[in-house]
């Protein structure tokens, strides 16, 4: 049975975000390399956004890589930037055929050159298309991006540009990397692992939060449906009482 047919298009979240945990422990049950994880990863990817563009998700965001994640074994990182840098040249048609435009998010400036000039190529090829946002999170941690706008604010304070007893949600808003995003509806988190990991903090504030236990690589369709299925049948309620909604 395919569970698309569940779906109920007028309550699609309007923005997925995803925590793709699970590529090395799926190649160390194979009894192969990190890498060869993270590449089956990559193929998990193209699925998972050519399936939400077909559904009609307007903003997809992809957890690829943490500004933590830059403390790992320096043979898997090189890995990893390689991996990047393929996807994008390759996934560039994918994205062009789709009308999916693709951003980034985080500490852009510490990604190798290489991974840096071709992310920005892509990001400039796409950025007129239309149909879905794909934002990827690299060099990304949600607390650094909060330090970050706390110190463009104070400075602007600073500088008389914003009034203290002005700052509010919506100024704060406008200094994270995610100015131009919606707020996360529905966060998933694959292999078993129930965290956020620095992830979207302030994003997330009433994001419905969805755990599946299985390994990113082996995420198909039917896991998104799932995972969307179970959204809709959630009561959002935003502080409110279930009276109040009705």
């Amino acid at each position: 049975m395919d569970l698309k047919n569940n779906i109920l298009p007028e309550t699609l979240p309007k923005h997925i975000a995803i925590i793709m945990d699970g590529n090395g422990r799926w190649a160390k049950q194979k009894g192969m390399m990190r890498a060869f994880g993270h590449e089956n990863g990559a193929k998990t990817v193209r699925r998972t956004v050519e399936t939400c563009a077909e559904l009609g998700i307007e903003n997809l965001t992809l957890y690829a890589f943490s500004t933590e994640n830059w403390n790992r074994p320096k043979l898997e990182v090189k890995a990893l930037m390689k991996l990047l840098v393929s996807a994008l040249t390759k996934e560039l048609k994918t994205l062009q055929e789709n009308n999916i435009k693709l951003c980034a998010i985080g500490c852009l400036k510490t990604l190798p050159k290489k991974v840096l000039e071709e992310l920005l190529s892509v990001i400039e090829l796409t950025k007129n298309n239309s149909r879905m946002t794909l934002t990827l999170a690299l060099s990304y941690g949600s607390r650094d991006e909060i330090v970050n706008a706390v110190k463009e604010i104070s400075n602007k304070v600073k500088n008389n540009i914003i009034s203290p007893e002005n700052i509010d949600e919506s100024i704060i808003n406008e200094h994270l990397y995610t100015q131009n995003l919606p707020d996360v509806d529905l966060l998933i988190r694959t292999s078993g692992e129930q965290r956020i990991s620095n992830f979207l903090l302030w994003q997330i504030a009433y994001a419905e939060l969805h755990f599946t236990s299985v390994l990113w690589p082996d995420f198909t369709r039917q896991h998104l449906y799932e995972a969307i299925i179970e959204y809709q049948k959630r009561e959002r309620r935003f502080g409110k009482t279930s009276d109040q909604l009705s």
